[in-house]
This record gives C-alpha cells, sequence and structure tokens, in this order.
C-alpha cells in the first residue's frame, strides 16, 4: 500500500533526525567560540536559504543528509586551516572533540526519549508471532530435527543470547561462525512438563529462501494463533464457495489447534501436514485402539509380486478403474481382505526407503503398523474392507479440531502471551474427540473444541473462485512467473520457477487472512536502546566478518520506505523507527572512520596526545579515498532499496 502523506512524513522523519545531528554541532561549536557559515540539510543545491545570526541556513534538493559547515574546514590550499582562530582547526583537539561527539550524542539521546515515550504510552501492539519463543516448525531434514527439537518446542537462547524475536531465527545462524548454540524446552503438552535442551548445530541454506547466504539452523517458522476471524476494522473475511474450507463448519473466532493427528503450531506447520502424503488411520493393535499417520504411495514404488492381483480386484470393486494402476496410490503394506497388515512391501528402489520410512520420525504416530494391526477407518471414517480403504486414501482430506471461542481475544502484554498459547491448548478436552475418531461413537465436540466437517483438499491450482477473485489470482501467478524467469542469476532463478511450480501445487484448505494473537510489546526505555544497541553491533560484527552481506542493509531509500510503512500502521511504531535510526546514526558517526565524526574525534585525540597536528594534506589524503569509498556505498545501497521496492511492486 502507497500512500503520499505517509512518504512525505518519512522524508520528515528523516530530516528531522539529520537537522538535530547538525544541530548539535551547531551549538557546541558556537559554544566554544567557532564561527558557523553554512547549516544545511540536505545537500546540492539550495531549494530555499535564508540568513539568520550570521549563519547561512539552507535546504537542499536532495534531502538525504546535511551538515554544518564551520570555518576553515574548507579554505584556500594557501592557507593553513590551524591558523584560522575562529575555525575549526583554530580551536583546540578537545573543542573539536566536543563539537564531533555533540551531533552522535543528541541522536542517541533523541533515541533514550523516544523509547521513553513508548513505554509511558503503554508500548506497541505487536503479533505473537514477532515475539514468542514458541517454535512453529522444524524443517524435518535438518540436523536439529533429527536432535528431537519439534514445533511447540520453545527457544531461550541463540549462542548464549537471549532470544529476543523472530528476527533471531535468521540472524543468529547468519552470525554464526560455524555452529550455532540453541538452548530451551522440550514441551511435553500433554503433562505441561517442560525438559531443557542445549543442542549445537550447522547453519545451512534456508530451504525457503531464494537468496543466497540466507541461512537457517533448521527453525523455519516461530508459533502463531492460526485464528479465524474478522479482518482488522470489523471487515468481513469470507471464505469463497470454491474453497475447500467452505462447508466445513468453520466460525468467525475459531483457532486451528489439530490438523491430521498433531497440534499445529503455525500456517506452515499447517500446510506441512495436509502436504506430507500421509493419512490418519484408526488401528486396532490387540485390545487398544490408536491412531497412526502412514505415507500413501503410488504403486508402481512397489514389487507387488503376488499382490498385485489382489489389489486389482480392489480396485475393480472401489470403482477406480479410470485410474492406471501404476499412479494408484495404496499403503505400504500387503493387508488382506479384512484390512489386517500381513507384512510391509518392499520398494522397487531401496534409496526411496528413507523417503517413505523417514530414519526420525515426527511423533510416534509415524511408527510403521505392525503385523496383525487392523485398519478401522481412514479419516475417521470407518471401513471394514481393503477395497473401501484404497477408494478413500486416493482423495487427500484434511480433519481440523477448532477451539471456539465466542468471546472477543484479549490482548496480553508479550512477557504473558505464551502463558496464554498454553492455555488455549487444553489436551483432555481436545483428546475426547481425538480418541473417538474411527470409533462407533465419534465425539464431535468436547469443551471449546469442535470438529469440523472433514475437509477435501485442492491443489492450489486447481482452486475454483468467483470470477473476478479467478482473474486477480491468474494476474498475479502470471506476474510472478515473470518476476521468476527475470532473475539473471541461473540457479536462482530455477530454485524460484521450481517453488513456484511447487506451490501451485501444494494442497490447501482454502484459509483465507488469518489473524494472529496481538500483544503489548513494553520494554522499559534502556532495555529497548540496549535491544537496538546490540543489533547494531551484531550487524557491524557480521559486516566486518563476511558473514552478513552489505546489499540487505538499508540506506536513506530503504530507511524512508520502513518509516513511511509504519506511519500507515502506527504512530508508536514510527517513534520506535525514529528511535531506532537515530541510534544508528549515533552509533555509526562514532566509527573512527574518517569523514565521520568519530574520524574527527580519532584525529583531535591523536593530536592531543602527541601534540603533533596532523597537516591538512595529510588529512585531505586520508579522507578522500574514505570519501570515495561512503559515496559508493551509498549507491551500492540506495541500488538494492530500489530494487528491492520493485520487487516488493511487483510481487
Amino acid at each position: 500500500m502507497f500512500s503520499i502523506g505517509a512518504l512525505i512524513l518519512a522524508i520528515l522523519a528523516l530530516s528531522f533526525l539529520i537537522f538535530i545531528h547538525e544541530l548539535g554541532h551547531y551549538f557546541m561549536a558556537r559554544r566554544v567560540g567557532m564561527r558557523v557559515e553554512v547549516f544545511s540539510i540536505g545537500f546540492g543545491r539550495p531549494v530555499v536559504s535564508w540568513i539568520w545570526d550570521g549563519v547561512k541556513w539552507q535546504i537542499g534538493w536532495l534531502p538525504f543528509g546535511g551538515y554544518v559547515k564551520i570555518a576553515g574546514t574548507d579554505t584556500d590550499k594557501n592557507v593553513d586551516p590551524y591558523l584560522v582562530k575562529d575555525g575549526f582547526f583554530g580551536k583546540g583537539p578537545w573543542a573539536r572533540i566536543k563539537v564531533a561527539f555533540m551531533g552522535p550524542l543528541v541522536n542517541l539521546v533523541f533515541a533514550l526519549f523516544a523509547f521513553t515515550l513508548i513505554w509511558m504510552g503503554g508500548g506497541r501492539e505487536k503479533n505473537f508471532v514477532e515475539y514468542t519463543h514458541k517454535i512453529g516448525w522444524v524443517d524435518p531434514n535438518s540436523e536439529l530435527f533429527r536432535k528431537g527439537i519439534r514445533p511447540g518446542d520453545e527457544i531461550a537462547a541463540y549462542n548464549g543470547v537471549e532470544y529476543e524475536g523472530i528476527k533471531d531465527h535468521i540472524y543468529q545462524p547468519l552470525v554464526s561462525q560455524d555452529l550455532t548454540e540453541i538452548s530451551g524446552f522440550r514441551v511435553n503438552y500433554a503433562t505441561k512438563d517442560k525438559t531443557p535442551f542445549n543442542v549445537k548445530v550447522k547453519s545451512y541454506p534456508h530451504p525457503n529462501s531464494l537468496t543466497k547466504g540466507i541461512v537457517t539452523s533448521g527453525i523455519l517458522a516461530p508459533a502463531s494463533f492460526i485464528r479465524y476471524d474478522k479482518l482488522p476494522g470489523g471487515k468481513e473475511n469470507p471464505i469463497s464457495e470454491g474453497l475447500p474450507l467452505a462447508k466445513s463448519g468453520i466460525e468467525y473466532g475459531d483457532r486451528l489447534v489439530w490438523v491430521n493427528g498433531h497440534l499445529v503450531f503455525s500456517v506452515q506447520g499447517l500446510s506441512e501436514l495436509i502436504n506430507d502424503n500421509r493419512v490418519l488411520l484408526t488401528v486396532q493393535r490387540g485390545d487398544q485402539t490408536l491412531l497412526a499417520r502412514v505415507p500413501v504411495v503410488e504403486s508402481q514404488e512397489f514389487k507387488l509380486d503376488d499382490f498385485r492381483d489382489e489389489l486389482s480386484d480392489w480396485q475393480y470393486e472401489s470403482d477406480l478403474n479410470d485410474v492406471k494402476m501404476p499412479s494408484l496410490k495404496i499403503l505400504p503394506y500387503n493387508l488382506t481382505n479384512e484390512g489386517v497388515v500381513e507384512n510391509a512391501l518392499s520398494l522397487i528402489d531401496p534409496e526411496k526407503t528413507d523417503e517413505i520410512y523417514p530414519e526420525t520420525s515426527f511423533s510416534y504416530l509415524e511408527a510403521p503398523l505392525q503385523v496383525r494391526d487392523k485398519i478401522l477407518a481412514v479419516n475417521g471414517e470407518p471401513v471394514k474392507y481393503s477395497y473401501e480403504i484404497l477408494k478413500k486414501i486416493q482423495t487427500p482430506k484434511a480433519l481440523v479440531i477448532v477451539k471456539r471461542d465466542s468471546e472477543a481475544p484479549i490482548t496480553p502484554s508479550q512477557a504473558d502471551a505464551d502463558i496464554l498459547f498454553d492455555e488455549g491448548l487444553e489436551l483432555k478436552a481436545l483428546d475426547k474427540i481425538v480418541k473417538s475418531l474411527g470409533t462407533a461413537k465419534p465425539v464431535k465436540s468436547s469443551g471449546d473444541y469442535v470438529l469440523l466437517n472433514e475437509i477435501p483438499l485442492v491443489k492450489r491450482k486447481d482452486i475454483q473462485l468467483e470470477p473476478e477473485k479467478e482473474a486477480l489470482a491468474k494476474t498475479e501467478l502470471k506476474e510472478r512467473k515473470r518476476l521468476a524467469e527475470s532473475i539473471e542469476d541461473p540457479d536462482e532463478r530455477e530454485q524460484a520457477v521450481m517453488a513456484l511450480e511447487n506451490r501451485q501445487n501444494e494442497y490447501v484448505i482454502g484459509l483465507p487472512a488469518i489473524q494472529d494473537q496481538k500483544v503489548v510489546y513494553n520494554p522499559g526505555p534502556f532495555k529497548q536502546f540496549s535491544l537496538v544497541l546490540g543489533e547494531i553491533g551484531q550487524t557491524l560484527e557480521a559486516l566486518f566478518t563476511g558473514a552478513l552481506n552489505p546489499k540487505w542493509l538499508s540506506g536513506p531509500v530503504g530507511i524512508v520506505r520502513v518509516v513511511q510503512n509504519q506511519a500507515m500502521m502506527s504512530m508508536m511504531e514510527v517513534l520506535f523507527w525514529l528511535g531506532a535510526i537515530s541510534l544508528n546514526l549515533g552509533v555509526l558517526n562514532l566509527l573512527p572512520i574518517p569523514m565521520l565524526d568519530g574520524g574527527t574525534i580519532l584525529f583531535s585525540f591523536f593530536e592531543l596526545l602527541s601534540g603533533k597536528k596532523i597537516k591538512p594534506k595529510t588529512l585531505e589524503k586520508m579522507i578522500l579515498p574514505f570519501a570515495v569509498l561512503l559515496i559508493l556505498f551509498f549507491i551500492f545501497v540506495t541500488y538494492h532499496d530500489v530494487a528491492r521496492i520493485f520487487e516488493g511492486i511487483f510481487k
């Protein structure tokens, strides 16, 4: 969404931060007796200028930046700047240090002031997903998964640094030089017990990212409340008639908590559970009735031998003659006519064993069936014969249990949000529904929990929408294809095209825009100051070590875009970003680099300690290459800022 008003506000906000920075230099320069010649907001030819108190004030046509020109900083080459008595170099090193330091100091003080206003104002309203310690999805192919970490577990720290929010899932593995150390708690939601863990894993390319260099430790998503509700402002959030979820019985306020045998902790987890080619079976094992999630595989993958004729008979009895035998989906077991397991089928290609029977299972539900197990139901629907099983597993479906809450959700503090999440999972009530699946007396509701009507899964590309929405979806898909095919890097292009194809072939239930739980995030001003300061330090360290690609940084254009986006959300967000950007300006200007205030302070300290003045020509030789580098860096980050804007427009 674009707003001219918000864009103007963003430019004015950035200009304000530059103004107070230069104002700090101005007042201290006047205080120590230096003569200020020009005070400029922006660079380039002045759009407007005026004289006040002996100083030329001006606004440049390029509003990103600014400067205070003090006498003696730009003189004739034949004039020694140290001889300009009321000039910058004409004053002693302590005076120069005070002037150089005052600009960044004003930015640091303003940042603390902004964070204090936010704290006094009650904090910012954020989404639960941004600050929860709970894990939403773990890559099943990751080392972290193999070490037993699962969705719903909680993370406490990365590399000994306390976990603060969603950015840490990307940032901490990115800056880790070798291994990423992760500590937290394994959570048993049935008993509410939490067991501490501490593991070290290698970072690897993020499977969901098309950008080279983005890595992960295995945590692909934090947890979130998957709540179907009205849109912000009370706007309707209808489910189109052509979507699978339309006839499920879902209502506003319903929170999806259980899907196909497992608690679900994130939207990605929901998608993975309905796309993992497994079916939920109710099984009789001796005197026990239990649930199992069993893979569904095309028959061409197995050595059928004598089982082929029996399978052909079942295909006929289940009226599946239009499906070719090789494409027929079956369970990886030889069954009797009554659905009793005789033995596991052998794969033609043994290398696919891990794909169908992974070495590390998601949970006990994925354990292989045993000989003499009898299948009683498929997706909660009772079956008596194997041909009925065969028919039901051809069409993927989803069983979903929701927590139905008619009351408007409260907005807890960020510190209490995880407790609220846990309180919404009453497994005793939930288990009454789950344990009744496929039995003679199924339970449709228990306490606040409701089993929705069975949801037939549909591939994204096959969804039927109203003409207007259908046209919009096709236009969006066409543009996504164009963008994917226009990527210059051949590997990234191939990955993007493949990701788009995979997305179109994904099964979906047609869940519209979900409404995550809102939380109040309100750390104290000094805590917020230290958090932002810590992020700056980590970013600088990652840049110098090469762990962070400079193209991911934002320049003035990117900063204006961030402030513009936040201005369209709330003034508290604007205030936070003003504080964060001001803190960045203050810290970065203190870096001991020529052209920056920190460089001036460094040179002045050298003169103070050694008693030797640095010759103007020497200063010029040191400053010039850094000036060129800063200009090139400015162009570099601006190019990537603009590129990201155009990518966002066409996504």
